[in-house]
C-alpha cells in the first residue's frame, strides 16, 4: 500500500483529521473488519467533526464572551428568580436568530443578566452563528474613538455583520448625545436582519426617559423591543450566595 504518497495527497487536499484517522485505522485490527463503506464513513465523520470544532474554536475567539465558559446547559431556574424555563428552551432552539429576533435581559444587580446573555451568546457559536460581546460602555468608547480615525463605517460595518451582537450592562451611565446615536445606527443595520442581545437594570419602561431625546428614544427602542423575547431575573444577587458559576 503506497501510504506515504497517499497522505501527502491528503494534507495537500488539507484533510489532515482524515490523513490522521486513515493511519489510526491501519493500526487498529478491529478496523480491518469493516467493509470499505464503513471505514470510508469513519473517515469522513473523523474530517467533519475536526471541522466543526475548528469552526467553533474560531467563533468563540472572534466573539470575545465576558463569560466564556457559560453554557445553557449550567443554567440553573430557582424559583425566586422567576426564570421561564420554557422560553430558555425556545431559544436555545435558534430560530429567534433565525428570524432575526432580539433578546432584552433586565433584573437588579448580580441576579445573572450577563450569564445567561452569554450562555445564549455561546450557544450560537454552536449553531454556528457568528456572535460578538461588548459591554455598553466599551462599545460607546470603541465608536468615538472609531469617528476620531476615520474608520467609524467600516465598524459599523462589523457590527452590522455579525448575527448575534450581546450589548451588556446598557444603562448604567446616562446617555450622552453621540451615543444616543451611535446606538441607533447600529440598531438601524440590524434591525429586521441581525439578532441583538441587550441586557440592563433598567425596565424596559424606563429605556425612553433614560435615552433623553424623545425622537431618538422612540427609533431605539421601537429597533430593539418591538421583536424582542424578555427575560426578567428576580431573587438577590446571587454573587453573594455563589462563588462558583454565578449565573
Amino acid at each position: 500500500m503506497l501510504t506515504e504518497p497517499t497522505l501527502q495527497k491528503l494534507k495537500s487536499l488539507r484533510l489532515d483529521a482524515m490523513a490522521a484517522a486513515w493511519l489510526a485505522q491501519q493500526k487498529d485490527p478491529q478496523v480491518s473488519q469493516l467493509d470499505f463503506d464503513e471505514r470510508f464513513g469513519l473517515l469522513v465523520d473523523a474530517e467533519s467533526l475536526f471541522r466543526e470544532n475548528r469552526r467553533l474554536d474560531r467563533l468563540l475567539r472572534e466573539a470575545k464572551l465576558r463569560l466564556s465558559q457559560a453554557c445553557v446547559e449550567d443554567i440553573d431556574y430557582p424559583a425566586a428568580r422567576r426564570l421561564d424555563r420554557s422560553l430558555i428552551r425556545q431559544l436555545v432552539s435558534g430560530r429567534w436568530i433565525h428570524e432575526h429576533q432580539n433578546v432584552v435581559i433586565t433584573g437588579a444587580t448580580g441576579t445573572g443578566k450577563t450569564y445567561i446573555a452569554c450562555a445564549l451568546a455561546q450557544h450560537a457559536c454552536r449553531q454556528g452563528f457568528r456572535t460578538l460581546y461588548r459591554r455598553a460602555s466599551r462599545l460607546f468608547e470603541e465608536m468615538g474613538l472609531a469617528r476620531a480615525d476615520g474608520s467609524y463605517v467600516r465598524l459599523l460595518g462589523k457590527f452590522a455583520r455579525v448575527e448575534v451582537l450581546v450589548i451588556d450592562d446598557w444603562g448604567l451611565t446616562p446617555v450622552r448625545e453621540p451615543e444616543r446615536a451611535d446606538l441607533l445606527e447600529i440598531l438601524e443595520d440590524r434591525y429586521g436582519t441581525r439578532s441583538t442581545i441587550m441586557t440592563s437594570q433598567l425596565d424596559p419602561k424606563r429605556w425612553h426617559d433614560h435615552l433623553g431625546d424623545p425622537t431618538l428614544a422612540d427609533a431605539i427602542c421601537d429597533r430593539v423591543l418591538h421583536n424582542a423575547h424578555r427575560i426578567t431575573l428576580f431573587g438577590p444577587s446571587r454573587r453573594k450566595t455563589e462563588t462558583k458559576n454565578p449565573d
